[in-house]
């Protein structure tokens, strides 16, 4: 029954068969839920991609791996896009609009197709040394009951001794910013300052409190590696792990954290190699690589993962039909 399902799943998405027989087969999805996978592709100028998987390993491209929406703001890229469903059941995505931009992107959507209008907030503007803010992402604190977002960013002087050590003196921090309702934010805070380079971070509950994966993006010598860090609440302190994680020697960045049982899963984007892998752990202390079960669309570069279902998906499989029909 398993295999039937994870077939049709396959021939749905993929769509190696006619359009008579994708409409036929599309409300036969499983009831299950999928896990939805949103990156970008080359600089992220053409915008979001997504992918579905049903066991983590295996995902599957969506409108035929093009883009789903195309980037409008700041330096018009969308690269890093992290998406989550909030209590309101409105999806939420931030990402990161250009290279040296001090502002992030975002946008919402009720059903991952039509989304609203995509705004810049200046979340650097404050800071005049500010050089960038990259990799955004947003987390829901339930303790709080506000959203988290948080992003790298480097102000240029801030801390001499790492700055040495960075690539041109890019010297990263993690900060962050709150709100409620998306119209009030609070004022940009130093979120992480973990006395190294430091970028990518992202969030994820846990039994016994919050874990967070980061990158270490120090150039002299070259770490370019995944650490974990520990905290009780989502507001810190963070407790960081001397020791990376990450395959030994390999450039890594954009972890996104996907539980599935009893297992964390901790996907990578290895983007001096160009290719994805993944780490999995139960307790976040002992790591098992199986980056060799993997199968991810050709070209994905970071972003992260949440839990839909399957009629979500489905969704967004009749855009990619109407789109096809369009087309033909």
């Amino acid at each position: 029954m398993l295999q039937t399902k994870v077939f049709r799943l396959w021939i749905i998405l993929f769509g190696i068969v006619s359009l008579a027989a994708c409409d036929m087969l599309e409300s036969q999805l499983p009831a299950d839920d999928v896990y939805l996978f949103s990156s970008f592709r080359a600089n992220g100028q053409d915008g979001l991609h997504l992918a579905a998987s049903q066991d983590g390993l295996s995902w599957l491209p969506l409108n035929q791996d093009k883009s789903v929406l195309t980037p409008e703001i700041g330096g018009k890229l969308m690269r890093d896009p992290c998406i989550i469903l909030g209590p309101d059941n409105v999806f939420h995505m931030v990402w990161t609009t250009g290279w040296q931009d001090k502002g992030i992107g975002i946008a919402h959507s009720k059903d991952l197709i039509n989304w609203s209008e995509q705004e810049y907030l200046e979340v650097m503007a404050p800071f005049a040394e500010a050089r960038n803010a990259w990799a955004p992402e947003i987390t829901w604190d339930a303790d709080k009951q506000q959203y988290l977002i948080y992003w790298a960013s480097t102000l240029a002087g801030k801390y001499p001794e790492t700055e040495k050590t960075a690539d041109k003196g890019w010297d990263h921090r993690i900060y962050a910013t709150t709100t409620q309702d998306f119209s009030n934010y609070s004022d940009t805070f130093l979120y992480y300052q973990p006395d190294f380079n430091v970028i990518d971070a992202t969030i994820a509950i846990r039994a016994n409190g919050y874990v967070m994966i980061v990158k270490d993006e120090t150039r002299y010598p070259p770490a370019k590696n995944l650490k974990v860090a520990f905290s009780q609440s989502m507001a810190g302190p963070w407790q960081v792990a001397e020791q990376p994680f990450s395959p030994q020697d390999l450039w890594v960045e954009g972890p996104t954290i996907l539980q599935i049982g009893q297992w964390y899963y901790v996907y990578f984007d290895a983007y001096t190699e160009h290719h994805y892998g993944v780490m999995r752990t139960q307790d976040f202390s002992n790591w098992q690589d199986v980056s060799a079960q993997l199968q991810m669309p050709q070209g994905s570069r970071h972003g992260s993962i949440l839990r839909v279902t399957s009629s979500r998906v489905q969704s967004l499989m009749q855009l990619s039909t109407a789109t096809q029909r369009q087309v033909n």
